[in-house]
């Protein structure tokens, strides 16, 4: 078998220790006011082996809050607590990127400044789509949180959406004075950015909707103001072209991803970060497309879905994949790049500590050593 996945990887200006991607997975357990704390610094630093870390989803104002116990990273606190998190994974010398996120309609009036409705580009409710709320506001390590269906969101105008450009820009650039390495957009799952792209949940009439560079307007504003804070070789984005999460579908998605993947080559993105449906019965992305992909962009392709070893390593000598995301395995496997190497024997996951919760769960997983000792004795 190939050990190219194993092997340092050049992105932008950064130098990857290998091909192996832990990708955004929401944890909830920052602190009261979304502020990062010591444990998620040492969940990170667990999981610094990996050439690349993206953090969990983190919230570019409240009004892009969209569950209970997510961190942000729009205020001095919140920096602060990042602070932490990058200081811990680089001593490991990895890297890592914050993933910058807004959640659009997919939110809830007790996470909103002052009980506001939660805002959209159109005011379009995704029945039984549920959000994580805090109505006691015990915080993580309680357990006293529940899912709502997400309240109805009112329509922007198109005089507000420069401002959450602003914010998106704002939020880079207190990325990179918390010393992440990089940002990622969150342009996937059904959240804003993925609202104003799919044809199902865009139905407005101004510039920002109708016809597809309508709809990718707000992407390419969000992407080159973004870019322009990092810079474009410390900058990926996030997709979901083949997946409905959340009610966002489009009724042409190869056309209108690879339409978009165009744009961000123009503007130098440094990666493009496809998430494929991880479901177990979930369809297989087309091959034809995965190299349509490659054709229209030259930055690096990075994939997460359901891989192992095996598939992974497929991908990459393929040539259609640079990078790939294990999600799953990164929460229960610290270290997960050795446990790969040696084919060691992988932890299970504990769904009770998923979402939410202390360290149990979390950051109490056995290494690769610690499973030998314990095999051993």
């Amino acid at each position: 078998m190939s050990a190219a996945l194993f092997h340092p990887f050049v992105l932008g200006r950064l130098r990857l220790l290998n091909r192996i991607v832990m990708p955004p997975m929401t944890r909830a357990r920052a602190a009261n006011g979304g502020v990062p704390t010591a444990m998620m610094a040492e969940y990170y630093r667990q999981r610094a082996s990996a050439g690349l870390i993206i953090t969990e989803g983190t919230q570019v104002s409240r009004r892009g809050q969209g569950y209970a116990w997510i961190p942000g990273i729009h205020n001095p606190a919140q920096v602060e607590g990042w602070k932490q998190v990058t200081a811990a994974v680089h001593a490991e010398g990895g890297r890592i990127f914050a993933q910058l996120w807004h959640v659009g309609r997919l939110s809830h009036v007790s996470l909103q400044p002052n009980g506001a409705s939660p805002v959209a580009l159109s005011a379009l409710t995704a029945q039984g789509v549920q959000v994580f709320i805090d109505p006691q506001g015990l915080g993580p390590a309680a357990g006293a949180g529940r899912k709502v269906q997400h309240s109805p969101p009112r329509a922007l105008e198109t005089s507000e959406i420069a401002g959450i450009v602003d914010e998106f820009a704002a939020a880079a650039s207190h990325a990179m004075a918390a010393g992440f390495d990089g940002v990622e957009l969150h342009a996937a799952n059904g959240y804003l950015i993925n609202q104003f792209i799919d044809s199902g949940t865009n139905r407005r009439s101004d510039r920002y909707g109708g016809s597809l560079a309508n709809r990718l307007r707000f992407r390419d504003e969000v992407a080159r103001a973004v870019a322009a804070v990092a810079g474009p070789e410390c900058t990926g984005v996030r997709f979901s072209p083949l997946t409905t999460l959340q009610g966002a579908v489009d009724d042409t998605p190869e056309s209108t991803y690879l339409a978009a993947a165009r744009m961000l080559d123009e503007i130098g993105i440094a990666y493009l970060h496809i998430a494929e449906a991880d479901w177990d019965d979930a369809p297989e992305m087309p091959m034809a497309f995965r190299e349509a992909l490659r054709l229209v962009y030259s930055g690096a392709m990075l994939y997460t879905g359901q891989y192992d070893r095996e598939r992974a390593e497929a991908a990459v000598a393929a040539g259609w994949a640079d990078l790939i995301g294990f999600g799953r395995p990164f929460i229960a496997n610290p270290y997960l790049p050795r446990r790969l190497a040696s084919d060691a024997v992988f932890n299970r996951g504990n769904p009770a500590g998923y979402f939410g919760g202390g360290a149990e769960g979390y950051i109490d997983y056995p290494t690769v050593d610690e499973v030998r000792s314990s095999v051993s004795s």
